[in-house]
């Protein structure tokens, strides 16, 4: 493998993860539907604790420092409500729609970046990410404008604001981790975590799923290990101005997988819009290269 394929390896890995990621968001859209938000949700969490946990212990039987276990719980607290008001929104909104307005989590972690971890934004990432913003305006323009705005809409944007903030926090806790914890064990606290904090609820709002609701749920939990992962291994390596751009790439793993599970077309809009969402990230593919060399060079 040459220099130059090495450096473009966290950038890889961050797209391959917000593919699996969003292969997960559809399906827990289905598994919400059939058993509930809730119950979808905490089961997700649990079994993907339950699948990654036996490889951390095997890898490292330690248990994290005290400055460690603060940022996996800090995490942790995040996602589990991040993960509730954002499955909410996919019950009420098509997934592609729900996919594309979050986008602007993203570009609210560049800022936060900025804020609590001291990075510099380079005009570049700046540019890059308000490129990926404008592809995802023109999506919204284009699904929204064919939409009514009745009750449960505005309850679902209303649900998806909040998970998008709590989303672009989420990314300056993922640059923390990643620097003092390896994948598995982001991927394991992250999930087991999160489970512990949505099972303080589940006397009031767990429903029993049906054998069918519970393979799905399963597959999600699968996937929601390979992605989290895949972005923790890519954080720990470039810095989060230079991946953010990648989660525009997200709306065209939607897009494919709305089709696909749930018949919905794709428009002209929407093709405009990953056109100028991938722009975005291969504008940002040069920066990803530098941030890898220097990451390289310094291990």
């Amino acid at each position: 493998m040459s220099m130059s394929q090495r450096h473009l390896l966290p950038f890889l890995a961050a797209f391959i993860g917000v593919g699996l990621m969003s292969l997960m968001d559809a399906q827990m859209k289905s598994a919400s539907l059939a058993t509930g938000v809730f119950t979808a949700s905490l089961l997700r969490s649990l079994l993907a604790a339950a699948f990654i946990a036996p490889l951390w212990l095997v890898q490292k039987s330690a248990w994290p420092a005290p400055k460690v276990m603060r940022l996996h719980v800090e995490r942790g607290m995040i996602s589990a409500f991040m993960a509730l008001t954002f499955f909410y929104a996919l019950t009420k909104l098509p997934i592609a729609e729900a996919i594309a307005i979050s986008f602007v989590a993203p570009l609210l972690a560049l800022y936060f970046a900025r804020v609590f971890l001291g990075e510099q934004i380079s005009k570049g990432a700046i540019g890059a990410s308000v490129l990926g913003l404008m592809g995802t305006l023109v999506i919204v323009s284009g699904r929204l404008g064919r939409t009514e705005m009745e009750d449960d809409v505005l309850l679902g944007l209303a649900s998806l604001f909040v998970s998008a903030l709590l989303y672009a926090y989420n990314f300056v806790v993922i640059r923390k981790q990643s620097q003092v914890a390896g994948p598995v064990e982001v991927a394991t606290f992250h999930a087991g975590i999160s489970g512990i904090v949505q099972l303080l609820a589940a006397p009031f709002f767990f429903v029993m799923p049906g054998s069918e609701a519970m393979l799905t749920i399963a597959g999600a939990a699968a996937l929601t290990v390979g992605g989290s992962m895949a972005i923790a291994w890519a954080y720990a390596r470039a810095e989060a101005q230079v991946l953010v751009p990648v989660e525009y790439t997200g709306f065209g793993w939607a897009a494919l997988f709305g089709w696909l599970f749930f018949r919905e077309a794709v428009t002209l809009p929407t093709i405009v819009g990953v056109v100028l969402i991938l722009l975005a990230c291969w504008i940002a593919a040069p920066r990803a290269k530098r941030a890898a060399n220097t990451e390289i060079a310094s291990v």
